[in-house]
């Protein structure tokens, strides 16, 4: 009896704050969002690739725009730019069961290619983010999945094969969907040999 009269007084304290926070000053910093940035912000790509624009790209054409626009940070072969402690976009090596400083690659730490598009699509170049076409992107993703030794310099990306594309270690994550999708996993995407 006595938890149920509490939880009118818990929700009337909690109504009484969201009213007071409501009414805080807002020193004037910042300001709401336009719906046009929600809408570039608003487009997460899943590992299946649903979400995936219109567009492509290959390899050779992601070499002269990543010597255009990422050269500046990654280096000439993306070997040198600043990825000390973070995920290296070019090198060797796979991921094996106890190493203590494995090497950390796009090869190695990116189950899903769909997922190196996501964040190119977000993240890059860095100061203006969201700044590449898709064609771009995909040309970007391209050039670092045939770097990585995924893909073939010829080959051409797009919605329909960059979800399809086999990354190295994708067995050694935690599945992204639950256990009783297993069957699908394995069925579509080659998941659990």
């Amino acid at each position: 009896m006595h938890f149920s009269r509490s939880v009118p007084v818990l929700v009337f304290i909690a109504g009484a704050a969201v009213g007071a926070l409501a009414q805080m000053p807002t020193y004037g910093l910042g300001r709401a969002p336009t719906e046009e940035e929600i809408r570039k912000w608003n487009n997460d790509v899943g590992v299946e690739g649903k979400e995936l624009p219109p567009g492509s790209g290959t390899a050779k054409a992601g070499a002269a725009i990543y010597a255009q626009k990422c050269v500046k940070c990654h280096g000439a072969t993306g070997r040198e730019g600043p990825a000390h402690g973070t995920v290296a976009m070019v090198g060797e090596g796979a991921l094996k069961g106890g190493d203590i400083n494995p090497n950390k690659t796009i090869a190695n730490y990116y189950a899903f290619a769909t997922s190196l598009w996501d964040y190119i699509n977000r993240a890059m170049p860095m100061f203006n983010e969201g700044s590449l076409s898709a064609n771009e992107v995909y040309s970007l993703t391209a050039l670092l999945l045939y770097w990585n030794r995924v893909i073939k310099e010829d080959t051409v990306l797009d919605a329909k094969t960059l979800p399809k594309i086999q990354m190295p270690n994708r067995n050694v994550f935690i599945p992204p969907w639950p256990p009783k999708y297993k069957a699908r996993e394995k069925r579509e995407y080659g998941l659990y040999p």
